[in-house]
């Protein structure tokens, strides 16, 4: 309806009778309906997927991850703002620098640490290949040339900083004063620097103890003269080779020969160019000093304390800004020397990156030798001494710290999951963020300390060559479990842990800020004024600014900056500064705590060890009660897969990878899976032979493990695999016990045994073996006999006539048999063309297409049992048999010629199998006739190899595949069986019904006989009917037709319903005491279970004959699947209308 065209004063009546509100209460009540139940939907759903939805993060399943950092988007310049335009430069300077010696730490850490100490990983050692070394190093070069630009990158970045620092203060009358510099002390950048040069010293470490990096490199050298000489040889132009070899002695000179960090501090520092003065400068030297010291007072007091977080790497960068100053102003301070030297008793040793320990005495005696000079002998001898002392000393207090620790962590990690699953009461929110933020501080600093003994330790036993206990080997991968424990509960609990970080960061940040707010105050208070005071307050208001924002790694940096200048002056008191300082280091701990927790709790360095793990793999498996902790065990090992990913000096990484993972794999299935494996079928087979009385299994004389543990386990994620050990276990035992049944097939009640009692006592689901308990024969039977005995064939009987007339009976049977079968089928087509009987079935046919949506798609058993009382009206032979028991006895006749072939193929490989057990190896057979001939043996034995040679190739072909007879015979029939002529063979399938009814009625009979005097026309069994229906129904591709009678469901219903007929009854019955009533309910209910029993047998027998039919494919699907396979068409019996003559029929 177009509303602009009503006119303007049209407007509705503005009658209210409260429908509106009504009808809009309803639709809100609707909504609300269809929200409470698409909530129960999505929690339904939510349950379904995983029981571990919600604030709980699986480690091994992660979809998606939670990155908590958060980046800086705005530049230093557009950061650092304040009024006072050279405190502005002066901050920026410093903090560009020391956001660059960030950058080279990362870049090194991630790239250049991993390239270099991965070089040469993967190979093993027995399968290097003559020239791979050279290879590799030839990978390796473009690495070096990145890690040469790099360290030259450090070289200037450490100039720089040097120049800007010297240019600040600077003692010469004639220079400028950028800002008052005297109670200014920029501790962060000397921090930065020292850090810088850690990098360096770390490059150092590797390249001295990388063996296989300097071996290839001589043999890459070597390769190169040798090119030298032949350029043509290996088709490199001679001009190219002259500046390869100076770049390679560059980088020899450069990186190789453990030379970077001298480099380094011997530098020209002094470039009167710039006109900055290093060397001569009084200010800066002492300044220098001065922020050595401070720094090394701070970590001193923390080193070996439980408080220690990165002291020890700041105490490697002190050792480095020492020299660098020795190397700039030639002056040692020997006091400061010596108390360097002096932390070496409690230090002994710093691990700098993975499996590189770097030794403090070691590196202060070679890089300062003036001051080295002035010690004696003896306190060095005492420093190193000093290393042995603190190896024992661990060894003995390594399990005593394994379990103070377990307590600790276990106790953490308890205070984790109660204060992170509990609401924060409004009222106490700042005391429950106070409380968060000490426990999460605290969960890195126990982090720190147990990474920091695994390290040290394990590092220093490989690098003093020390051998280490077990009991060793095993505290320590504890305390690794440990550490990925801590990682894990910070990680479970990710969602609360992020909401949390975000409060605290603010609160600290409101700490902070309010204490800077005071100091402000009380400079704006003192009117005297002067620019040191103008650059302190500046300082402060910047601070301030940079605070209120996100807690990224630049504010803080600037913070930290500028609250070097703004804290002269003692604009702070004593009191107040400790605090501000601690919040800010808690702001940057908090700021950074997901990539803190992940650097400490980082166990790539295992790869290194990865020793220890056969040793921890048998500790699991001795203690199998807390086998849960093999998880953190191989998330520590999952920690090396990112750092391989940097090897350069194979084609891909993946190769890499790949050695890796076979190797951890191999030792988990030796060292555990198998031995799982063996324990619990040993376990399993004594407990059934328990009536053997095999050993004392007396739990409390030999002890008991409880292996189950194991089976309650979750899959273990290991690369893109999971371990599931249940299922490793499970498939072992079936594996076994079903080959071992089909090596001794009357074990099998055993096996079944064991079966069960792995289900019950470990609760494996095991699969069942489906073999029969012996070996299947097929006998012929013969029908009547007038002795007292019936003859019998059976397999073994044909393969005895086979060898001792030759295969050549084998054509002859199914030559005859097939001649056999033409016959019969003549009288076969003759039967189904009869009018009575066609139009019969015709009938039928209609009759079941009209009403099988009444009849629930079934043939109606009353239908077929009319069909058999109808053809006896037809007349009757002389012993009282109607046409459809001669149909019957036809059909039987057809298939029990069509087991007589099949007992002949069987017979056939029976006599082969036989004849070729003497051959040792099928795939292998040697050719007698050539050995012969090389052997120049005489031309009769010649003759007999070349027919030993004929022999075993025919028995090899006979015994691998036998010919197909049934294909055979179906092949030659149904073409014409499916002819347009024969039409009137289509109705077969409807006859059926009506045939099975009158097998069972004549099976009944001849069973009932046996038990009478007169046995004429006695049998137990007639296999050949079942047989001959399932061949014809093939013939006529009638399979799907004659299943969509569902016959024998109709004939259980209609058995099963007389059956609760005859039990209601007797139940009725029953109170009336008639006694011959009651016998002759008893009697039909006995009959009625013969005739479903009889029906039942039937059912199975015709189900296995279809087998050999391959019942499962139609004739369609069978010609598809012969274009599919392009293979020409075997030469068999000619196809032959069923009155023709046959073909000749081939066979072997």
């Amino acid at each position: 309806m177009a509303v602009d065209s009503l006119s303007p004063d049209w407007e509705f009546d503005r009658f209210d009778d409260g429908s509106q509100k009504i009808h809009t209460e309803v639709q809100v009540k609707n909504y609300e309906k269809f929200l409470e139940e698409y909530t129960a939907q999505l929690q339904g759903i939510e349950e379904a997927l995983d029981d571990s939805v919600g604030d709980v993060w699986d480690f091994t399943l992660d979809p998606i991850a939670l990155k908590l950092l958060p980046y800086e988007q705005s530049s230093l310049l557009e950061l650092i703002k304040t009024e006072n335009k050279v405190l502005n430069k002066v901050i920026t300077v410093y903090a560009a620098l020391c956001c660059e010696v960030k950058k080279l730490k990362y870049e090194a850490e991630t790239k250049f640490y991993n390239g270099l100490l991965y070089y040469g990983e993967g190979v093993s050692d027995t399968s290097v290949v003559e020239g791979e070394s050279q290879i590799q190093m030839g990978r390796f070069i473009s690495f070096l040339q990145e890690l040469s630009c790099f360290v030259s990158r450090c070289l200037e970045v450490v100039v720089n900083m040097v120049h800007q620092l010297a240019a600040l203060y600077n003692s010469s009358k004639g220079a400028t004063k950028i800002i008052e510099s005297t109670g200014v002390h920029f501790q962060t950048v000397y921090e930065h620097l020292g850090e810088l040069l850690v990098v360096l010293i770390t490059l150092d470490e590797i390249m001295e103890n990388h063996a296989t990096l300097r071996e290839h490199w001589k043999m890459y050298k070597r390769l190169l003269k040798s090119v030298h000489h032949n350029p043509a040889k290996f088709a490199i132009p001679e001009e190219k080779l002259k500046p390869f070899e100076k770049l390679l002695l560059k980088l020899e000179g450069q990186l190789l020969d453990s030379m970077i960090f001298q480099a380094c501090v011997e530098q020209r520092f002094d470039n009167p160019g710039e006109g900055v003065s290093v060397s001569k400068n009084g200010a800066f030297a002492e300044e220098f000093a001065y922020n050595i010291r401070t720094i090394f007072t701070n970590v001193e007091s923390k080193l070996g304390e439980p408080s220690e977080i990165d002291q020890r790497d700041k105490y490697t960068g002190v050792c480095g800004l020492f020299v660098l100053h020795f190397h700039i102003f030639r002056a040692v301070d020997k006091k400061f020397y010596k108390s360097l030297l002096d932390v070496c008793k409690k230090v002994p040793a710093v691990t700098l990156a993975a499996n590189i320990i770097w030794f403090p005495d070691t590196f202060l005696i070679n890089k300062v030798p003036a001051a080295a000079k002035l010690l004696d002998k003896k306190s060095i001898q005492s420093i190193r001494s000093s290393r042995d002392a603190f190896l024992q000393q661990k060894a003995q207090t390594l399990m005593k710290d394994m379990q103070s620790y377990y307590i600790f962590v276990t106790s953490w990690m308890m205070k984790m999951e109660s204060i992170l699953s509990k609401e924060p009461k409004p009222d106490k929110l700042s005391e429950d963020l106070s409380n968060r933020c000490n426990t999460f501080v605290q969960g890195i600093l126990y982090a720190y300390s147990i990474s920091t003994i695994i390290k040290t330790t394990m590092n220093m036993y490989m690098s003093m060559q020390r051998p280490m206990t077990k009991t060793s080997v095993k505290a320590l991968c504890r305390l690794v479990e440990l550490l990925k424990a801590v990682e894990h509960t910070f990680h479970r609990r990710s969602l609360v842990v992020a909401d949390s970080v975000s409060h605290i960061t603010q609160q600290l940040q409101s700490q902070a800020l309010a204490s800077i707010s005071t100091a402000k105050k009380r400079v704006i208070s003192d009117k005297k004024y002067s620019e040191q005071r103008l650059d302190v307050l500046s300082a402060l208001v910047l601070a301030e600014n940079t605070l209120n924002g996100p807690s990224t790694k630049e504010r803080r940096l600037i913070v930290s900056l500028a609250l070097s200048v703004g804290t002269q002056m003692k604009t702070f008191k004593d009191e107040e500064l400790l605090p501000l300082q601690l919040v800010l280091k808690k702001l940057d701990l908090i700021s950074e705590l997901r990539e803190r927790v992940k650097v400490q709790c980082d166990c790539s360095f295992l790869y290194w060890h990865r020793t220890v793990f056969p040793i921890y793999l048998d500790d699991v498996y001795e203690n199998a009660v807390d086998a849960a902790r093999i998880h953190y065990m191989f998330s520590a090992l999952r920690d090396c897969v990112p750092t391989m990913l940097h090897a350069k000096h194979m084609e891909s990484c993946d190769q890499l990878l790949e050695c890796y993972d076979a190797e951890i794999m191999e030792i988990l299935n030796e060292h555990l899976l198998d031995k799982l494996c063996k324990e619990i079928e040993k376990d399993l087979r004594l407990s059934v032979h328990t009536h053997l009385k095999l050993d004392d299994r007396n739990p409390f004389k030999v002890g008991m493990k409880d292996l189950a543990h194991f089976f309650s386990l979750k899959p273990i994620r290991f690369f893109n695999r999971f371990i599931d050990i249940k299922a490793y276990v499970t498939h072992y035992l079936d594996k076994t016990f079903y080959n071992l049944t089909t090596v001794a097939l009357h074990d099998w009640a055993t096996y079944s045994e064991m079966r069960n009692l792995a289900t019950q006592r470990y609760g494996l689901v095991m699969t069942e073996a489906h073999l029969p308990s012996q070996t299947l024969e097929q006998i012929f039977i013969e029908r009547t006999s007038n002795n007292k005995h019936l003859n019998t064939i059976n397999i073994r009987h044909i393969a005895n006539s086979i060898r001792t007339h030759g295969t050549g009976i084998m054509n002859t049977t199914v030559n005859f048999t097939y001649q056999f079968l033409r016959k019969k089928f003549y009288i076969f087509s003759q039967f189904m063309y009869d009018e009575h009987i066609k139009s019969r079935l015709i009938k039928d046919i209609r009759f079941f297409r009209e009403t099988k949506d009444q009849t629930d798609q079934k043939y109606p058993f009353e239908r077929a049992e009319k069909f058999n009382r109808g053809i006896r009206k037809l007349g009757l032979t002389p012993d009282g048999q109607s046409y459809l028991d001669q149909f019957r006895q036809l059909i039987s006749q057809i298939g029990n010629a069509m087991g007589y072939v099949r007992m002949i193929r069987s017979g056939g490989l029976h006599c082969c199998s036989s004849a070729i057990r003497f051959v040792p190896d099928l795939e292998d057979i040697v050719n007698f006739e050539e050995l012969v001939k090389e052997e120049d043996l005489s031309e009769e034995t010649q003759k007999a190899a070349s027919v030993l040679d004929c022999v075993l190739s025919d028995l090899t072909s006979n015994s691998a595949e036998g010919t197909e007879y049934f294909k055979m015979l179906v092949g030659v029939f149904a073409p014409e069986f499916r002819s347009v002529k024969n039409m009137h063979l289509r109705n077969f399938y409807m006859i059926v019904p009506p045939l099975t009814v009158n097998f069972v009625e004549h099976s009944i009979g001849c069973k009932e006989k046996l038990n009478k005097k007169n046995k004429v026309g006695a049998a137990f069994t007639d296999d050949g009917f079942a047989m001959g229906v399932a061949y014809i129904l093939k013939l006529l591709d009638q399979y799907q037709e004659f299943d969509s009678l569902h016959w024998f469901q109709a004939v259980r219903e209609k058995y099963l319903k007389e059956m609760n007929a005859v039990v209601k009854e007797q139940n009725v019955q029953s109170t009336s005491q008639d006694e011959k009533l009651m016998q002759t309910m008893n009697l039909t209910q006995k009959r009625l279970d013969i005739y479903l029993q009889e029906f039942e047998l039937l059912y199975f027998s015709l189900s296995s004959a279809r087998i050999f039919f391959r019942a499962d494919k139609t004739a369609a699907e069978e010609t598809q699947e012969k274009k599919d396979r392009e293979e020409v068409g075997k030469t068999g019996p000619g196809s032959s209308t069923i009155e023709g003559s046959p073909g000749e029929l081939s066979g072997k």
